[in-house]
């Protein structure tokens, strides 16, 4: 299971993560794990983990998914609608260059943990946080 493959406080450090870059904005952060990438496409995937996980029910529809396939080294970055309709059609791309960094060094949880920090500032001009700013999704990770 990808589970095993972290420790209990790269667990923490990630959730710690998603938390911090939540801060910032009112964008919810969603992080799945898995060992294999069910589908070819690794975007497919991804759009099947995204709905399954309800990133689409927000009510600014300003989800992200990071996904990652441990065995498989794929990985992406998915947003809702409610992003895609303000940024730029390769707002991801610098979020998953930095990520593709670390994991080339084996360092999935420091890639992890900086894309979304990277997120959370990027989204923080089209989605500001507000003190009235609800918690729409657990800040969680999810593994299959």
């Amino acid at each position: 299971m990808a589970e095993l493959s972290f420790t209990e406080e790269q667990k923490k450090q990630i959730v710690s993560t998603i938390r911090e870059a939540e801060n910032h904005t009112s964008g919810e952060v969603k992080v799945h794990i898995e060992k294999k990438c069910v589908t070819v496409d690794v975007m497919e995937r991804a759009k099947e983990v995204f709905f399954k996980l309800g990133l689409d029910k927000t009510r600014l529809r300003n989800g992200v998914l990071f996904y990652v396939a441990l065995d498989d080294h794929k990985f992406a970055v998915l947003g809702d609608a409610g992003i895609d309709k303000v940024v730029p059609a390769d707002f991801w791309d610098s979020t998953k260059d930095q990520m593709r960094e670390y994991f080339r060094n084996g360092q999935i949880t420091e890639g992890l943990c900086a894309g979304i920090l990277m997120a959370g500032q990027q989204l923080k001009a089209h989605f500001p946080y507000s003190s009235d700013d609800i918690n729409e999704l657990p800040d969680d990770i999810s593994f299959h």
